[in-house]
């Protein structure tokens, strides 16, 4: 069958093929026809034309040689010329009046003045001597009536046409020229009544090829001549006839019907576009063409649909097969559970995955009732579902039940109506296993609580953002730093919640977590200053940020952790500040006194003074050490230091080497007398009696004095001088200042003992 049908459809082509051509083959007889009918026509419509407006060119020409020829019979008449002027002009011209396309009649001597005129009875004074009319008839070259080539009248100054007549003396010689002057507009206005459509028109032109009038007009062609052309020389053969040329002025092809104007000198031709005859033709072919075409197409278009059809059929066949055989291995190979339940809730189709799940193969599922598969006890558990399922709503929830190999498993269930017209046929079954999701689940739960319990019980503040910058979670250390509840700073900006400032606590500074954000890259610690929200309070702060990226890469948030440095700084400052001062007295240590000397003795070399290094102790200490305790030994040390610091000026340095040794600095002085006063005056300061542990402690000190650059130009030269010195004024008894002399000299008194009366420090037994 599938063979025959092939064989007929294939003779069926070929038929259709040759209805088409045979189709075809009548068109163009038709349309051959039609295009000699519509040449016919116009060449019969263009020569009626042309003889109607002949006949009319002729009864005007006749008309003004009338009047011309009565003016010349006229002025062959004695009487008449005898007549007054008044007179004699009405005689002359009185057919000239009653022409109403005569523009213009005038009357010649032999030499070409104007001697009468048809407009007045004196005439114009115009010399026609010149015009190729006149030079014509009196060369006696034609007698009788002349048609002169077109000019411009020098009366009207317009295009006109010359018809002229020689008139003779009773001896028979030359008397003149009467010429009667036609405007050229006069056959315009004729030809103006015929419309013949685009690119036609109506010309008049001499026999010898000179343009008198177009119709359209367009202001050129009068007196251009195309006397080379060889369709004019078919014209001057012919009386009449039609031409089928192109234009030597524009070039356009047209269907040319010409006569002559009686027996005159002149063609009247028209001139119809080729392309304005053959336009309804044209629209015509174009009809049958597209009905023909459409004939054509239909036959081979039905033969190639009624072939491609049993061959759609074939492929479409095929496809269906192929389509399910790859839906069913397809449906075999997903991973989920797919089936199919009609409205009986009875099996229509179910995939392979039933055999790991059920058990059971998919031909055993096939026709079984859903509960038979799943169990009443569960169905009845999930007949809701399957009743809003039936009902046409899609529904979806999750499952928990034991496998085949009887092992926990969680699933996702979606049952999805199958409608046809408003009612449910069935619905489709789709079970995906999603336990290893809700283990995933239950682990990363798990996760995020053990990190919400890390974020809430460390000591850093830490803030969340979302890739905008707006605050998303705040652990309870940065509610107490910043100041914000979690609630009141949620989708807030972060610089609005962590206001970094610099040291200040005014100037603002560059957010770090924006500038993560910014530059998609992680920002080191800084330091900052963030101010407390509702007291105000300073807290400085250490400050990184970290991006929060997804799988893909892509930044979906940052992470700005705060760190409370407070403390830390105020203990860094202050172990700063025991590096170099005395941690008892709050003096300079050594380390800073040998900074401080190493500047006071550069300045001493520029500007050429002297340094004074003054090493002083307590006389007597080690008593009240040993028999008022070490706390009131060093409450004493703190009392002589600040004697010391309030006995000294500004510039001076004065520092604890350790134990009841003092060592002033000394810089500025322009001479050693000048360091005695200052001597003077901290002995006296230092000596008066000190209150401690309600007792009254005389105080008394010795000191030894080195100068620099004299005694040394290092620190450690002058102190061992100064000391020297110091051992030099206790041998001579005490409470005074000894100067360093040089070596082996005995060092010099600098400051005296104090006054009579005074003792040394002795200190009473405790009671």
């Amino acid at each position: 069958m599938t063979a025959l049908l092939r064989f007929l459809s294939h003779r069926l082509v070929w038929l259709a093929v040759l209805v088409s051509l045979g189709i075809g083959g009548l068109f163009a007889r038709a349309i051959w026809i039609t295009h000699a009918d519509a040449l016919a026509y116009a060449e019969r419509s263009n020569a009626n034309l042309a003889r109607a407006l002949e006949i009319g060119l002729v009864r005007g020409l006749d008309t003004l040689a009338e009047a011309m020829q009565n003016v010349v019979f006229e002025l062959g008449r004695s009487k008449v010329m005898a007549l007054p002027p008044d007179m004699r002009q009405r005689v002359l011209f009185a057919s000239v009046a009653r022409a109403q396309n005569i523009d213009d009649m005038l009357v010649t001597d032999e030499r070409g003045h104007v001697v009468l005129d048809a407009r007045g009875v004196v005439p114009r004074q115009i010399d026609l001597a010149d015009r190729e009319y006149f030079q014509v008839l009196r060369s006696g070259q034609q007698r009788g009536l002349y048609v002169g080539r077109p000019i411009v009248a020098r009366t009207t100054q317009e295009w006109s046409l010359p018809l002229a007549h020689a008139y003779y003396n009773s001896d028979g010689s030359f008397a003149g020229v009467v010429v009667g002057v036609i405007p050229l507009r006069y056959f315009q206005s004729i030809f103006s009544e015929v419309q013949l459509g685009p690119d036609s028109g109506i010309n008049l032109i001499t026999l010898d090829g000179t343009f008198l009038a177009r119709f359209p007009y367009d202001g050129t062609g009068v007196g251009k001549s195309v006397a080379a052309s060889a369709d004019l020389r078919f014209v001057q053969s012919h009386r009449s006839g039609t031409l089928l040329t192109r234009s030597t002025l524009d070039g356009v092809r047209r269907l040319y019907s010409f006569r002559r104007v009686g027996a005159y000198p002149l063609v009247v031709g028209v001139a119809q576009s080729y392309d304005t005859i053959m336009l309804p033709w044209r629209h015509n072919a174009w009809l049958l063409g597209a009905f023909a075409a459409l004939l054509m197409a239909g036959s081979i278009g039905l033969a190639w649909l009624f072939t491609r059809q049993l061959s759609e059929r074939e492929r479409i066949a095929a496809q269906l097969h192929e389509a399910e055989h790859r839906l069913r291995t397809i449906l075999d190979s997903v991973p989920s559970l797919i089936g199919y339940w009609g409205a009986d809730l009875r099996n229509r189709f179910i995939n392979h995955v039933c055999e790991d799940w059920f058990g059971l193969a998919p031909a055993q599922v096939a026709g079984m009732h859903l509960y038979d598969l799943i169990g009443r006890k569960m169905a009845s558990q999930y007949q809701s579902y399957i009743e809003q399922a039936l009902q046409g709503r899609r529904q979806v929830f999750d499952l928990s039940m034991r496998d085949a190999r009887n092992e926990e498993r969680h699933y996702l269930v979606a049952y999805l109506p199958d409608m046809e017209g408003g009612a449910v046929r069935g619905f489709f079954v789709q079970m995906t296993d999603i336990t290893e999701r809700k283990r995933m689940e239950d682990e990363l739960f798990e996760e995020k609580e053990r990190m919400r319990l890390t974020l809430q019980a460390i000591a850093d503040a830490v803030v969340c953002t979302d890739a905008q910058g707006r605050v998303t979670y705040v652990n309870p250390a940065a509610e107490r730093l910043t100041g914000w509840q979690a609630f009141d700073a949620a989708l807030r900006d972060v610089d609005e919640v962590i206001a970094l400032c610099a040291a200040d606590g005014t100037t603002p500074q560059s957010s770090p977590l924006h500038q993560a954000l910014a530059q998609k890259r992680p920002i080191p610690t800084t330091r900052g200053v963030v101010l407390q929200r509702g007291t105000g309070r300073r807290v400085d702060v250490e400050a990184s940020a970290s991006l929060i990226t997804d799988r893909k890469g892509r930044v979906t948030g940052a992470v700005a952790v705060l760190r409370d440095v407070g403390a830390a700084l105020a203990l860094a400052e202050r172990m700063a500040h025991l590096a170099q001062y005395d941690a008892l007295t709050d003096l300079p240590n050594r380390l800073l006194l040998r900074e401080r000397a190493h500047q006071a003795f550069a300045q001493a070399r520029r500007d050429g003074s002297l340094v004074a290094v003054l090493y002083m102790d307590l006389d007597g200490f080690k008593q009240v050490n040993d028999q008022l305790g070490h706390d009131v030994g060093d409450e004493l040390l703190v009392q002589f230091a600040k004697r010391l610091q309030s006995a000294v000026r500004a510039t001076d340095t004065v520092c604890r080497l350790g134990g009841d040794e003092f060592l002033l600095l000394l810089p500025g002085l322009a001479s050693a007398e000048q360091a005695a006063p200052l001597v003077c005056k901290v002995l006296n300061v230092c000596n008066a009696p000190v209150e401690l542990a309600g007792q009254t402690l005389p105080l008394r000190v010795s000191g030894g004095m080195s100068l620099f650059p004299l005694h040394g130009q290092d620190l450690e030269t002058l102190t061992r001088h100064a000391d020297e010195a110091l051992y030099a004024a206790k041998r001579s008894g005490r409470g005074r200042v000894c100067l360093y002399a040089g070596e082996g000299v005995e060092p010099a008194l600098l400051a005296p003992a104090p006054a009579p009366g005074a003792t040394t420090m002795v200190v009473a037994p405790s009671k």
